[in-house]
C-alpha cells in the first residue's frame, strides 16, 4: 500500500493551543526532512479557526492532511473528510489523545512524525451523534461536567491528572437522571432507566485519559458500545472506577452494556452531549456509526483497525 510519503500534496494542520502544541515547529520541519510532500502549515488557537481552517485545506484538494492537537481537534479533521480518500495523519499533541491510544500512535513527538512517514494506512469507523462526528465515546451524564470542569490551564500544566481532579469536582455536583434508549433496528427492546449517573455510546476503543470502553470495543467493528451507570452510593462508583482501565466495569451489577449500530437517547429535558471532549448537541440523540469512514496513517506494527472498506481493492487512488 502506498505510504503516506507518496501522497501528491499534504497539509499540516496544528492546534497550537493544544497542551503539545508549541512543538508545532520541529514536527513540521521532522515530516519535510522524511518526505512528506508538505505545501501548507496552519496553526490556529481557536475551535472557531480550526473548522474554517480544516474546511479550507479539504477544499483545497490536499491528499493528506495532518493533524496536530487532541481528541477534539483531529475528531473534527475526521468528520469533515469522512467517506473521501483524503488521509488523516495523527500528531497526538493534547492531553488524552485516546484515539492515538487506540490506533497505538506513539506519544512521543519525533515517533508520531515517523508514522507519518512510514506508516500504513486503515479505515476506521465514525460515530456520528445527530449527525456530529466523534471517534472515541459520546456521552451523557457526569462526563458533560467533567468535560465543563477541564479548563486549558489545568490540562496544560498537569496533563492527565487533569481528568481525575475535574471528575472529583464534577461528581460532587451531579445530579442523576432518567433516561431511556431505543433501538431504530430492533436488535434489543427499548431500555427504561430511571437513576443514571452517565450514558456513553463508544465508537472507538479509549477514552477519558486510558479508560476502555469495553473489553472487546474496537474502532474498526461496525458496532457501537453502549453502556448505562446506575447513580448509587459513592462506595458503589469508587468499586466502578477502578474497573475501567480495562472495560471490565461493564460486568458490574449497576452498569447496563449493550451493542448495537444504532441508538436513539431519549431523555426528559434536553440534556447536553459530549464528544471526545466537545459539547456538540443535546438530547433526544440518535447514534450511528459511519463505517470504514476515514483513512488513517497508523504504524506499520498496529493491529486495530485493516484497510478493508469498499474499494479497498482499488486503493490507494491512481
Amino acid at each position: 500500500m502506498k505510504a503516506a510519503r507518496d501522497a501528491r500534496s499534504a497539509a499540516v494542520v496544528i492546534n497550537a493551543g493544544s497542551r503539545r502544541g508549541a512543538a508545532h515547529e520541529l514536527a513540521v520541519d521532522t515530516m519535510r526532512k522524511a518526505g512528506i510532500p508538505i505545501s501548507a502549515v496552519h496553526h490556529v488557537l481557536s475551535g472557531a479557526e480550526l473548522g474554517g481552517t480544516l474546511d479550507r485545506v479539504v477544499a483545497d484538494g490536499h491528499d493528506l492532511i495532518v493533524v496536530g492537537g487532541g481528541d477534539g481537534t483531529v475528531t473534527s479533521a475526521a468528520g469533515r473528510i469522512a467517506g473521501t480518500d483524503v488521509m488523516l495523519g495523527v500528531l497526538p499533541l493534547g492531553t488524552a489523545n485516546d484515539f492515538a491510544r487506540t490506533l497505538e500512535i506513539p506519544h512521543n513527538l519525533a515517533e508520531a512524525c515517523a508514522t507519518v512517514a512510514d506508516g500504513k494506512v486503515v479505515d476506521i469507523d465514525l460515530g456520528r451523534a445527530n449527525g456530529h462526528p466523534f471517534l472515541n465515546v459520546s456521552s451523557v451524564g457526569l462526563s458533560v461536567a467533567v468535560t465543563e470542569a477541564l479548563s486549558p490551564r489545568l490540562k496544560r500544566y498537569i496533563g492527565p491528572l487533569a481528568y481525575a481532579i475535574a471528575t472529583l469536582s464534577a461528581y460532587a455536583r451531579h445530579k442523576a437522571f432518567p433516561a431511556r434508549l431505543e433501538f431504530p433496528d430492533g436488535d434489543h427492546e427499548p431500555l427504561e432507566l430511571e437513576s443514571l449517573l452517565q450514558v456513553a455510546v463508544g465508537n472507538g476503543r479509549h477514552y477519558g485519559g486510558g479508560n476502555t470502553v469495553s473489553p472487546t470495543a474496537g474502532i474498526d467493528d461496525h458496532t457501537l458500545d453502549i453502556y448505562a451507570i446506575l447513580a448509587g452510593p459513592l462506595r458503589e462508583h469508587v468499586s466502578i472506577a477502578r474497573l475501567l482501565k480495562d472495560g471490565s466495569f461493564i460486568k458490574h451489577d449497576r452498569v447496563y452494556h449493550l451493542t448495537s449500530r444504532c441508538v436513539r437517547l431519549v431523555t426528559e429535558q434536553p440534556l447536553p452531549v459530549n464528544l471526545d471532549g466537545e459539547i456538540a448537541t443535546v438530547t433526544p440523540t440518535d447514534f450511528t456509526v459511519q463505517r470504514n469512514a476515514v483513512h488513517v496513517v497508523v504504524p506499520q506494527s498496529s493491529t486495530s483497525a485493516l484497510f478493508d472498506g469498499p474499494g479497498a481493492a482499488n486503493w490507494p487512488p491512481v
